[in-house]
């Protein structure tokens, strides 16, 4: 028997955020209970109290597991037979520390949203209370839980590529190419559009920490230094919707980044290439299916997400056969299965996954990364190094 059957139940979840009308909502809520890991129990989802308990409801949710807000959450929850055993967090993102830090207090484990904080000292802060109160964190970094990206890391940790030489990553993207700024607000834009709400640089915390997390996963290192330029490439645009960074990784590869929303008619556009001194590797979101293997020297090899030779880790990330698409959906769905696999572990006595999902020291890098963009491009791009956690 599995883990969840020797659990006995479903695990618990609380959501915080992502109301009916939220496509990030539906996306978590599908994805959590996409494999029977979790059932959605309990919920916050306004930060008007009355609004949130009317939307709980209106999501099928008993009604006294519709709170006001995640004190509420927290303090029900705690005392109830049949409390929640995690939280997933989608709020706006200068909501994300404070709501996380209440949840790991309460001990309840957290699934968060990107960026985990606004600032990598509440990161640290985030890290050492996942530490102190032994609870399980995932970030949604969905891109590195697609059946390809977890070959390309292993190509890379089998030592296929060789050495290491060039690492590039994009997200090219065009939800603000028009300047949004100018037209009518809703409560989404409302917090999006205020640097305050949003996050140190809004493109970074937005796309950016996506594509970082993804380039350091799957060349299996961290960035240690940055040379950056940020801007806001919408004429009269105060807010930055462009990066683009030199990176030098500590393994010794360097490396190319570059993120913008800015790009009229962009399509979430992402792409990863690894070369080593053997070889490389091609992957891009919109055939997130496939990836291009190319050896120096040999024939073109492209690998399929239903390929045979797959080891199970990664063949079990796909759940229909080959020519059938997946996608961002089945990723959460992966997040989620390996998050839920962990909290089981620690409850039942048992030993942690090794599956790679992303954990707290990930969050911690990534905000670290972003104030070292933004340091670097306001000293003249010079080279500016990334803390270790």
């Amino acid at each position: 028997m599995g883990l969840k059957e020797d659990f006995g139940r479903k695990l618990r979840i609380g959501i915080i955020g992502g109301g009916p009308e939220s496509w990030i909502g539906h996306m978590h809520r599908g994805a959590a209970e996409f494999d029977g890991m979790f059932e959605v129990v309990a919920g916050v989802f306004s930060s008007d109290k009355a609004r949130s308990r009317a939307k709980g409801v209106q999501l099928g949710l008993a009604a006294d597991r519709s709170y006001g807000d995640i004190d509420d959450l927290c303090a029900t929850e705690r005392t109830r037979r049949d409390p929640v055993d995690a939280v997933a967090i989608m709020t706006p993102n200068d909501m994300h520390y404070p709501q996380t830090i209440a949840a790991l207090d309460a001990g309840f484990d957290v699934m968060c949203d990107k960026p985990i904080t606004i600032t990598a000292t509440e990161a640290r802060d985030v890290a050492a209370r996942v530490e102190q109160n032994d609870r399980v964190y995932c970030i949604t970094h969905g891109y590195s839980a697609y059946p390809m990206t977890r070959y390309a890391r292993q190509l890379v940790q089998e030592g296929r590529l060789g050495r290491l030489r060039l690492v590039q990553v994009e997200y090219i993207q065009s939800g603000m190419a028009m300047k949004l700024e100018d037209g009518p607000r809703n409560n989404r834009l409302n917090w999006l559009l205020d640097a305050n709400r949003s996050g140190l640089a809004l493109v970074l915390s937005a796309i950016g920490c996506h594509v970082q997390h993804l380039a350091c996963f799957a060349a299996d290192t961290s960035v240690s230094e940055v040379s950056a330029d940020i801007a806001g490439l919408v004429e009269g645009r105060a807010l930055i919707d462009y990066t683009s960074a030199n990176l030098k990784f500590e393994n010794g590869a360097r490396g190319t980044f570059t993120v913008t929303q800015a790009a009229a008619g962009g399509e979430n556009d992402i792409r990863l290439r690894i070369y080593g001194d053997k070889g490389m590797i091609d992957w891009n979101h919109q055939n997130a299916s496939y990836v291009r293997v190319q050896m120096q020297g040999e024939p073109v090899q492209v690998v399929t997400r239903g390929d045979p030779f797959l080891a199970p880790d990664i063949a079990r990330l796909s759940r229909t056969p080959r020519g059938h698409p997946e996608g961002l959906r089945e990723a959460f769905a992966n997040l989620y299965r390996e998050f839920g696999e962990d909290i089981i572990a620690r409850n039942l006595g048992r030993p942690r996954s090794t599956m790679p999902y992303p954990r707290i020291a990930d969050g911690v890098h990534t905000m670290a990364f972003i104030e070292a963009c933004v340091a670097s491009a306001n000293d003249e791009a010079r080279w500016t190094k990334v803390p270790r956690s």
